[in-house]
């Protein structure tokens, strides 16, 4: 018997163990990419060159993106449980 088209193509997922890790990694992609870029359209314009500096200001964001994220999330998670009451 074949498998069904959906069941053959289906993503194995990661244990929930790594979302402390995945969630964070996501996160600073995301986020580095559009500050990078706001920053970057902001200091020099959309000009011929802005891929470029573009690329290279990402890639040095998000490398202190990612680290801070693993170090502040935790501690953002814990005030915003001060702040917000948990669901029902």
């Amino acid at each position: 018997m074949q498998a069904s088209p959906e069941k053959a193509f289906k993503l194995r997922k990661l244990p929930a163990a790594y979302n402390a890790v995945v969630m964070p990694f996501v996160l600073s992609i995301l986020m580095s990419c559009i500050v990078s870029t706001v920053s970057t359209a902001i200091n020099i314009g959309w000009t011929t060159g802005f891929a470029g500096t573009w690329a290279y200001a990402w890639g040095a964001s998000w490398l202190v993106a990612f680290p801070s994220l693993l170090v502040v999330l935790p501690i953002v998670r814990r005030i915003v449980a001060t702040i917000v009451d948990r669901p029902a």
